[in-house]
């Protein structure tokens, strides 16, 4: 078994999931990060790994805050707006529009 792990660091708080291999959430949070971006990144992937235990986990980053640190720890960086309509292809393959709001968005 393997995980999926998405991180979005945006500007006042992070969020992250972690999926089974049937796309069952198996951990959340949502979480202010006081600016301290790095630590609440590596925060919430400490607890998603103590929930996959052993298994492999594949990560992945979006927000405004997430370019750097995906690119310090060499994991993918997803601009969110592309992660969010990949999710609506998915989950609602007749969506024909997505009103994203949120942060510096807004």
């Amino acid at each position: 078994m393997s995980y999926c792990l998405g991180i979005d660091i945006g500007s006042t708080t992070a969020k992250a999931v972690l999926l089974d291999e049937k796309f069952n959430i198996v951990f959340e949070a949502y979480e202010r990060h006081y600016s301290r971006t790095r630590e609440k990144c590596a925060h919430l992937f400490s607890r998603a790994a103590f929930v996959a235990g052993e298994e492999k986990i594949h990560v992945a980053i979006s927000g405004s805050a997430g370019m750097g640190i995906a690119g310090a720890i060499g994991v993918p960086f997803i601009q969110e707006v592309i992660a969010e309509g990949e999710v609506v292809k998915r989950l609602e393959p007749d969506t024909s529009c997505i009103i994203e709001l949120g942060g510096e968005d807004a």
